[in-house]
């Protein structure tokens, strides 16, 4: 038989994945593993590195997801040996890593691990980190790829930037990559910010810098991505035609523990809502991007970020805590003053509730109500799409007086998922309409685990796939959102109100939306 001009495949050939000519994706059984490289962490002596980022970087190599030639090497004061530093990271892998520990795996990236002892501003210690570097290239075949990961105070993220430029750490070599990523917070205000944008991308490409947001590795984060824009039942409704208002909350049932001489010069606002719940705002209220990459994603949530007004009247809509002494999970817990290291006259506020607007056709109208705290009812953070109610229902007062508004909430954590509310009808010879919910959870639907959201930014950044990481644009769009918010209270002068531990905040945050005829949930 003449050939019809597809030679893929001859007659009777059973079709496979190989000859298959519609074959055109790529095999989802094959996960992406990252090319030859090495991490160099400052602070891994730190809580962070211990308790995620040491563990994370286990997970990965356990999950086979690191080159064979992996190396890491730490950075930090300690007069530590090579072998007394694997020492410490086998004992933080043990006590926190997500997935078995297996010795095999163990063993074979204990041979690439390194120690480099010396303070940020040495310089000494950095050309020594160099040669560190050089040797592992050398003797390990890490192709020249270094990332460098900054889990260290906010003040010496310039510091760092500068001594890796200086040792000749930040030049990339052709074919080569040099990336640093960098813990929030970025910046302490818009003027800060844009200070340590220009030094950072000073030394690395704007494609190197890697701005760590660990909520944004979240599943749920990134699949409220996919709800959106791979079905068709939510995104005709995701608009001020339907949505009534949209609830981000970020709450903490813990105090600060030994956190005070970092949180007490920063506060819930600007630790909480500048980075996570603003992320989690811009991908909520976002447009459809044209692709699912990096530069995509990111304008459309400039776009939003842009956008965003703030009411005139900050006084009745914004609120600020402090949490007091009082009783949670069964224990008696102390005030924020009374914690050690807190200043009194700094009037932090352990609390933060704002409401925002966003100027666009889609969403005008539409209130987006955002929340962190310490010290409150539970640990949770959720993204709660509150519909109007129907503008008219056929039944009696008596049949709906317990049917609340409609709602789409997506569980970021713990228990990661997302719940439809809707009202249905009581079983029963009378009419009476009441809510109900439809659960999704991962843990149900899915027998792979989620990995934690450290894993997967720390490959993406190793792989050099950016869509989960702000760029300074984002950054800066933020600050310009909460420099005013701030700046308010600070001109005010006067201490956070006070609510006690285990509740849910300040009276001032419930009278916040009450004005407005609505109220926050209770998860």
């Amino acid at each position: 038989m003449a050939s019809t001009g597809d030679q893929s495949a001859s007659v009777g050939t059973p079709v496979t994945a190989e000859n298959n000519p519609l074959r055109v994706a790529a095999d989802k059984r094959l996960p992406r593993i990252a090319g030859p490289c090495s991490m160099v962490m400052f602070g891994v002596t730190g809580d962070l590195a211990q308790k995620k980022l040491l563990p994370a970087i286990y997970d990965l190599a356990n999950r086979g997801l690191l080159p064979p030639g992996f190396s890491f090497v730490g950075f930090a004061r300690r007069d530590w040996t090579d072998a007394k530093f694997a020492e410490v990271f086998h004992d933080a892998v043990q006590a926190h890593a997500r997935t078995p520990f297996r010795e095999d795996v163990w063993e074979s990236l204990a041979q690439g691990i390194r120690f480099v002892s010396g303070a940020f501003d040495d310089a000494d210690a950095f050309t020594n980190l160099a040669t560190t570097v050089q040797k592992l290239d050398m003797e390990r075949g890490t192709g020249g790829n270094t990332a460098f990961y900054l889990s260290i105070p906010p003040d010496w993220f310039a510091p760092v930037t500068e001594r890796l430029q200086a040792a000749g750490l930040s030049d990339a070599e052709p074919d080569t990559w040099r990336r640093v990523i960098i813990e929030k917070p970025f910046g302490d205000d818009l003027e800060s910010a844009q200070q340590l944008n220009a030094i950072v991308e000073g030394v690395f490409p704007p494609d190197s810098v890697f701005r760590i947001d660990h909520y944004l590795g979240k599943e749920t984060v990134q699949n409220l991505l996919a709800l959106r824009f791979a079905n068709q039942l939510f995104e005709p409704i995701w608009n001020a035609n339907y949505v009534d208002h949209v609830q981000i909350t970020m709450a903490e049932d813990i105090g600060i523990g030994g956190r005070a001489g970092y949180y007490d010069d920063v506060g819930a606002a600007k630790d909480v809502i500048q980075n996570h719940l603003l992320q989690l705002l811009a991908l909520t209220a976002m447009e459809e991007p044209i692709a699912f990459s990096a530069s995509a994603v990111r304008a459309e949530k400039e776009k939003v970020l842009a956008s965003v007004r703030l009411p005139e009247d900050l006084n009745a809509s914004t609120s600020r805590g402090r949490y007091t002494g009082g009783w949670q999970g069964g224990e008696e817990v102390r005030g924020y003053l009374h914690e050690d290291g807190v200043q009194a006259e700094k009037n932090t506020e352990t609390y933060a509730a704002i409401t925002l607007d966003v100027n666009t056709r889609r969403w005008a109208g539409v209130p987006f109500y955002l929340r962190t705290g310490k010290r409150l009812g539970k640990r949770v953070s959720e993204i709660a799409v509150v519909f109007k109610r129907a503008p008219r229902l056929p039944f009696s007062t008596g049949a709906t007086e317990e049917l609340g508004q409609n709602a789409i909430v997506i569980r970021v954590q713990p228990d990661e998922g997302i719940t439809m509310r809707f009202g249905s009808k009581v079983p029963g010879s009378q009419m009476d309409v009441r809510d109900v919910t439809m659960d999704f959870g991962y843990g149900a639907s899915f027998t792979e685990s989620s990995p934690e959201a450290y894993e997967r930014l720390i490959l993406d950044v190793l792989l050099g796939d950016p869509p989960l990481f702000p760029r300074h644009e984002e950054v800066e769009l933020s600050w310009q959102i909460l420099d005013p918010i701030v700046n308010h209270w600070k001109a005010q002068d006067a201490p956070p109100a006070d609510y006690r531990a285990g509740t849910w905040g300040p009276k001032e945050s419930d009278e916040m939306l009450s004005r407005h005829g609505r109220e926050w949930r209770r998860p």
